[in-house]
């Protein structure tokens, strides 16, 4: 099989539809096709099938694209063995939560407009649980997951995982509330408390720290945006967990928890055997050098 229909048939199952694969390409949308059907009859299989004006891969045609990752990773690496210099060219979907997408993949993106144009990043804002589930199904590239100290997350046997960073987190509460710090959790029992509404992590970890303090959390409100969770308790509507370096506006502080602290670590996740491909090899580099810088 020709390697470069096997890009093509990888860069439709990623991008959906003939017209995308072309301008990425700079082929016509029947170039593409034909070279589809000429890997189609190298495979000895139906790869592509009808769907109104539109094609979508067959379950043939998922499998080998499946294979493709592999395939091409591996010719970009032997590629990369005899030519050092030779160019990453790609499309990198990224799954992650937004503050790894703002604080890591951002400037990795603007880099490489200017460093690597062939290297395209689509970036896709999931929580870990869910970014976990697209990456086995071969729906995500990479990942940017978290998890707490006092409540790890498994990770399937499948996936591959590095830490980037971490960050302290806190407890955010009103600015008048008259509490020096977050030591005694006690103080917060009967208040209603913010967690996340797509991933169990935050409830699992204001559940943790509440235990030893002697009492179950009230879990009211459940939200994604940090800055959501800020106005909420601005408003005297609950009180939640915070990262302790992200500024705040004027209606709320976040109290260090002294006793029994908190601490989110950010990873890259990749499927296993995947991240020796050239483009997604290239990111995750840069994702290193900025967790490091």
């Amino acid at each position: 099989m020709d390697v470069r229909r096997l890009q093509l048939l990888l860069e439709l199952s990623r991008l959906g539809s003939m017209r995308a694969v072309a301008d990425l390409t700079g082929l016509s949308t029947s170039a593409v096709s034909q070279h589809l059907a000429a890997l189609a009859r190298e495979a000895g299989t139906d790869l592509l099938e009808p769907v109104g004006r539109r094609v979508r891969l067959t379950p043939a045609g998922r499998r080998l694209a499946e294979h493709a990752v592999t395939i091409l990773a591996a010719v970009d690496a032997a590629r990369l063995d005899l030519d050092p210099d030779a160019e990453p060219v790609g499309t990198v979907r990224v799954g992650g939560f937004g503050t790894a997408l703002r604080r890591s993949l951002l400037p990795v993106v603007a880099r490489l407009a200017t460093s690597h144009p062939g290297v395209e990043v689509l970036v896709l804002e999931h929580e870990p649980l869910e970014s976990h589930a697209l990456l086995e199904d071969d729906d995500l590239d990479l990942a940017l997951t978290y998890d707490y100290d006092l409540v790890p997350a498994t990770v399937p046997a499948t996936l591959r995982r590095e830490r980037l960073w971490s960050t302290a987190w806190g407890l955010c509460v009103p600015v008048d509330d008259p509490a020096p710090d977050g030591d005694d959790l006690r103080r917060w029992a009967a208040a209603s408390w913010i967690v996340n509404s797509r991933n169990h992590a935050d409830e699992d970890a204001v559940r943790a720290l509440a235990a030893p303090a002697g009492f179950s959390p009230r879990v009211t409100h459940r939200l994604d945006s940090l800055d959501l969770v800020e106005d909420v308790v601005a408003e005297g509507l609950g009180v939640g967990l915070f990262p302790l370096d992200r500024p705040t506006g004027p209606g709320v502080r976040v109290l260090p928890l002294a006793g029994r602290g908190l601490t989110l670590t950010a990873y890259a996740a990749t499927r296993r055997g995947r991240e020796a491909w050239a483009p997604l090899r290239l990111v995750l580099e840069l994702l290193r050098a900025g967790a490091e810088a």
